[in-house]
């Protein structure tokens, strides 16, 4: 499944935004979803954010109308637009492709199931500082 590269966290005070970057290499896998999630110290990973092949997104309640996945096709980039930053948004963010068995299933059928994505990257850190 190639190898997925996270960037663009970093440190920013509440109100502030950030751009992730999730760039995808040595790999045809194109699964029909792809996704973001986070993990904050002490907590369960979630997802925060998914992108179906045909454009629908999907977004964790707590960051609905904050945040914005989008990609590049021609690049082979995933993004995530993160805006008005909360400090509860203090997280290692990771993007994840699904594994192989699930590439053709549309993110609703497996967002909410960790184990249908990976492998993991080593995750970008966001901190937000109130």
């Amino acid at each position: 499944q190639g190898k997925l590269v996270e960037s663009g966290g970093g440190s920013v005070q509440a109100g502030g935004s950030l751009r992730l970057s999730c760039v995808a290499s040595g790999t045809t896998y194109h699964p029909l979803c792809m996704g973001w999630f986070r993990q904050s110290p002490g907590k369960e990973r979630e997802g925060v954010a998914f992108l179906d092949d045909g454009g629908l997104t999907h977004y964790a309640d707590s960051v609905q109308g904050r945040f914005t996945i989008s990609k590049d096709t021609a690049k082979n980039i995933l993004y995530l637009e993160m805006n008005d930053l909360k400090p509860e948004d203090t997280a290692v963010y990771y993007c994840a492709a699904p594994v192989y068995e699930a590439g053709l299933q549309p993110c609703a059928a497996i967002k909410s199931n960790l184990r249908r994505f990976g492998p993991w990257g080593q995750g970008t850190q966001v901190t937000v500082s109130s």
